[in-house]
């Protein structure tokens, strides 16, 4: 690869946090449109549970996918694929006649956006070649993705009183297409030296077990938890992870390669990513229905009710980042569980939704907690992996979040929906999902603690010296 200066290097950093912008913020403007979209289309909860979480699943399901195939084929090519695809994506969800035209156009959006993070991360990797250099960089991708999550009800809110729900998709347009001139003008080529195979299997075992249990989820309160349509989806779920566990060992280059999770840091940082990202997935979804239906705000003021979360995310995002840059992961990640566990807690135990200085203490605790969480992802992810593997680790952690996010909304939406078909007030019925809530906090908490130690980066060192020297048999296709 050819040398790049320093600007062109923070330049193409730039381009790729753009893409990050993009479908991080994708999900968290939407939240506050909701209501909105709700009347308008005559949707039922899980209707909106749906326009989240086709989006985040898809995304979940094809990110892995998207890393190969790009090592394979050249990273700014698929980019550039995916760059296209999610503006129009975003485009035709504009124009959506209806509630199940939105969902197929958010699939559309999805399969863009998987072709984005985790190809950025590929391209950042190689093109910031030094462990400090990388870090820092690793660190604003982070902050990057904490403050679009953060900052999304705000300006979802400003357009959705000003324009209409709609207009939340119209952001994407001017923002995706600048991304796709610079990316053209600015992002060499580049492709890994020995690219993966494909794992179609692999691939279609993933799909099949987050399909699965996001649907049985989803429409679980409706039709039952012992109906033939949700003991099919147990059933499919069960068959697709024993298949998993015993096809992606024998491969040698597997989609999901087990020797990654002999990492204690990697491990941990996959479970931080999903609880971290289930935990605010629910607080957004339930503070924009609390806010909105049961305190009647609009949009506009929602959005504003929810800056304080804005706020402190915007502040630690980037401070966790020069942290994790400085003194390791270990700090960030046991302020970020204490913080959004203690912000779970005061609306699970003492009804924070009942008083306005309560509410807005919640709301403080959780976005200085979901500020201080994701550089740490991303960078205990990768940190110790071969560089050959940094990509594919990055989309293991990227898919960490979009699972989280996906799971957040249907187990939170879940209990939501039981709770109010039981006859509760909404405060009632939210109550158990803040708990899930806050234990989604305390693992955070729990997990970082152990995985960020002494023996931890032992298991990291090791299980990085498997994956450079695992013996591949390149006719059969399977380890030796």
């Amino acid at each position: 690869m050819v040398e790049l200066s320093a600007r062109r290097r923070m330049l193409i950093l730039a381009i790729c946090c753009m893409s990050l912008l993009l479908v991080s913020l994708d999900t968290t403007v939407l939240n506050v449109a909701l209501p909105s979209m709700r009347r308008e289309l005559g949707a039922s909860v899980a209707g909106m549970q749906w326009t989240i979480d086709a989006y985040t699943l898809v995304l979940a399901s094809l990110l892995m996918l998207a890393g190969s195939t790009a090592d394979r084929i050249g990273r700014r090519r698929v980019f550039t694929v995916g760059l296209v695809l999610f503006t129009a994506g975003s485009l035709l969800c504009s124009l959506a006649p209806g509630l199940h035209w939105l969902i197929a156009f958010r699939t559309v959006q999805a399969v863009g956006g998987s072709m984005l993070n985790p190809v950025a991360m590929s391209i950042i990797t190689n093109t910031f070649t030094e462990p400090r250099e990388r870090a820092r960089a690793i660190g604003v991708w982070g902050g990057v993705v904490g403050i679009s999550m953060a900052a999304g009800p705000l300006i979802g809110g400003l357009l959705v009183e000003s324009v209409g729900w709609r207009s939340v998709f119209w952001v994407n347009l001017p923002v995706g297409l600048l991304a796709l001139a610079l990316t053209l003008r600015f992002v060499p080529e580049s492709r890994a030296a020995h690219p993966r195979r494909p794992d179609p299997v692999g691939q279609l075992l993933v799909m099949a077990l987050l399909g699965s249990v996001t649907y049985g989820i989803i429409e679980a309160p409706s039709a039952g938890w012992s109906s033939p349509l949700i003991l099919g989806c147990t059933a499919l779920a069960v068959a697709s992870l024993a298949a998993l566990l015993v096809y992606e060992p024998r491969r040698a280059e597997p989609l999901i390669d087990p020797r990654f999770f002999r990492s204690a840091p990697f491990s941990g940082a996959t479970l931080i990513a999903v609880s971290a990202f289930a935990a605010l997935a629910g607080f957004l979804f339930l503070n924009t229905l609390y806010l909105q239906d049961v305190r009647g705000l609009d949009a506009l003021h929602a959005g504003l009710y929810m800056l304080p979360m804005a706020a402190l995310t915007l502040v630690f995002a980037p401070l966790s980042g020069r942290l994790v840059g400085s003194r390791g992961p270990r700090l960030p990640l046991l302020v970020a569980g204490t913080a959004m566990a203690a912000s779970g807690l005061l609306f699970a135990a003492f009804s924070a939704e009942s008083s306005t200085p309560l509410l807005f203490t919640g709301y403080v605790l959780f976005g200085l907690g979901f500020g201080m969480v994701n550089a740490p992802i991303t960078n205990t992810a990768v940190s110790g992996m071969p560089r050959a593997q940094a990509g594919v680790a990055a989309a293991v952690a990227s898919t960490s979040r979009q699972t989280g996010g996906t799971l957040g909304v249907a187990v939170i939406g879940a209990v939501l929906a039981a709770g109010t078909a039981g006859g509760a007030d909404f405060v009632a019925a939210a109550r158990p999902a803040w708990w899930i809530v806050t234990v989604c906090g305390l693992l955070v908490l729990l997990v970082g603690a152990v995985t960020s130690g002494r023996w931890a980066s032992g298991t990291a060192r090791r299980a990085a010296r498997a994956l450079e020297r695992a013996p591949v048999d390149p006719r059969a296709g399977h380890r030796r």
